[in-house]
């Protein structure tokens, strides 16, 4: 998701650019421009296919050892395997805003229901939470943004994700990991919902609208309050 520092001129994604590399680039800039600046935004056109989240090659269940949490919301309970198995510096960065109770009181401030939900950012009345510096990319090696996965949002540059996170509704194959360059280096999933799509659903279904600026805000506040580990 973009970081919404940045303001996206593009019709079909937030700091995307044209057609043909709508898809990658659209993906990109989108997820680039909804983290930092709750800025106006579109999503891309995702070819939307509804498969499962990514599981392990080996076939071994990773859940006995990665970490979960419970993301409690104004529309109901989600729960989240973090993938420190795979993306062990974003599952990190993310626990530690977890431990600190950074997410209370945040906000889903972006929700587009072709495409993801976004927060972790922003407040009730849209003000911006001061983060930590941003953490390494590790796209790479995180997985596929399949349908139920948790990514983190970021600016243009790759290495910008602090702590604003969006959960994937569809297949967003335009966000994966294509090479090393910023523009193909895609968007870092670190963890997948294991209870609670249904919750998920519900807030992707909500209306939207614009507030100061800022394009796919919920009308009536998703409030995210609470991260915790789960026991």
């Amino acid at each position: 998701m973009i970081d919404r520092t940045r303001r996206n001129t593009s019709a079909s994604a937030p700091g995307w650019r044209d057609t043909t590399s709508l898809v990658l680039v659209a993906a990109t800039a989108l997820l680039s421009a909804g983290v930092a600046n709750a800025q106006a935004e579109k999503a891309p056109a995702p070819a939307a296919a509804k498969s499962a989240p990514d599981k392990p090659k080996d076939g071994k269940d990773q859940s006995m050892s990665n970490p979960t949490v419970v993301i409690k919301t104004s529309s109901g309970s989600i729960k989240a395997e973090l993938f420190a198995d795979k993306a062990p510096t974003t599952a990190k960065n993310f626990l530690q805003y977890v431990d600190d109770k950074f997410y209370d009181g945040t906000i889903f401030h972006r929700v587009i229901a072709t495409f993801m939900i976004q927060g972790g950012g922003f407040d009730k009345d849209m003000v911006q939470k001061k983060t930590r510096p941003g953490i390494v990319n590790e796209a790479k090696t995180g997985g596929p943004n399949a349908r139920g996965t948790l990514a983190m949002a970021r600016t243009s540059d790759p290495n910008s994700a602090t702590a604003q996170f969006f959960i994937n509704v569809v297949d967003n194959v335009g966000l994966n990991y294509r090479g090393d360059s910023a523009q193909d280096i895609g968007y870092c999933v670190f963890g997948r919902v294991t209870e609670g799509m249904d919750v998920v659903d519900k807030i992707k279904a909500v209306a939207t609208g614009n507030h100061g600026g800022h394009n796919n805000v919920p009308l009536s506040p998703v409030v995210i309050e609470s991260i915790r580990r789960a026991p």
